[in-house]
């Protein structure tokens, strides 16, 4: 199963499919089915997935070599550990706000010695036991996936410090409160957003930082594309409903005319 990290690392686009109020494992079974995804993004910031949707939802992925994260507010360590205990091959903190927020984080994901994540081993990402507790460690350390929405004025103002954080693998625009902190919300393609998204990039170029953003089409990922994005969420479950529902339509317009 290819990695995020690797993927990122080797300067690969890597393509993702957002799941969250329409989850279903089913729903995740079809996207592996179609094929062409790179990695799997869990809503549970504003979908309130619970730890077994998780749970399944992991199952599915890796079924497909679809590598996936979970994303969520950096709010306790808990809401920080437990996605990851249920299988989750990351995590993207949302609403962050400063260095120190995404530090504390990043602290809560890993374990000693970079971190002080409570240490078990019997849950799934640790083979349920099996896993002899120093490797498991080392290997969670190593290939756990960690990134960080930019998309507070805070965090936006900060962005250089959050990319300078040890272990942030991606910073990643949230489009829609970048935004509405911007002053124009709802307008992702206003000239305020497109700049704060060009200034962000040579942030992370100068870093040596990779970038993701939603896709709002092809002109849209091909500009951020240009600018050095590499991780891109190209749909999300109820966008693909919608354009095919539409798309139904569309080819039997006879009967809604």
């Amino acid at each position: 199963m290819p990695r995020i990290k690797q993927l990122l690392a080797e300067g690969k686009v890597v393509r993702t499919f957002a799941v969250g109020q329409l989850y279903s494992p089913k729903l995740i079974e079809v996207v592996g089915e179609q094929g062409g995804f790179d990695a799997l993004w869990i809503d549970i910031e504003h979908a309130g997935l619970t730890m077994k949707d998780i749970e399944l939802a992991t199952m599915a992925a890796r079924a497909y070599g679809l590598d996936h994260f979970a994303r969520l507010p950096a709010t306790d360590y808990a809401s920080v550990m437990r996605p990851l205990e249920a299988g989750a091959g990351g995590v993207m903190f949302s609403m962050v706000r400063t260095p120190e927020e995404v530090e504390r984080a990043v602290r809560w994901a890993k374990f000693w010695p970079r971190g002080e994540r409570g240490l078990n081993g019997g849950n799934r990402d640790g083979r349920y036991g099996l896993q002899p507790l120093a490797e498991y460690m080392a290997q969670a350390n190593a290939e756990s996936f960690i990134g960080v929405q930019i998309e507070t004025k805070t965090a936006l103002e900060a962005a250089a410090e959050i990319a300078a954080v040890p272990d942030v693998d991606l910073l990643f625009v949230g489009p829609s409160d970048l935004s509405q902190v911007l002053g124009v919300p709802g307008q992702f393609e206003h000239p305020r957003c497109l700049a704060a998204i060009e200034t962000l990039a040579q942030t992370c170029a100068q870093a040596g930082k990779p970038w993701g953003v939603f896709s709002r089409g092809p002109e849209y990922a091909a500009r951020m594309r240009a600018l050095g994005c590499q991780l891109f969420v190209l749909t999300s479950d109820l966008q693909a409903v919608h354009t095919g529902i539409r798309n139904a339509k569309e080819r039997n317009s006879g009967f809604f005319s």
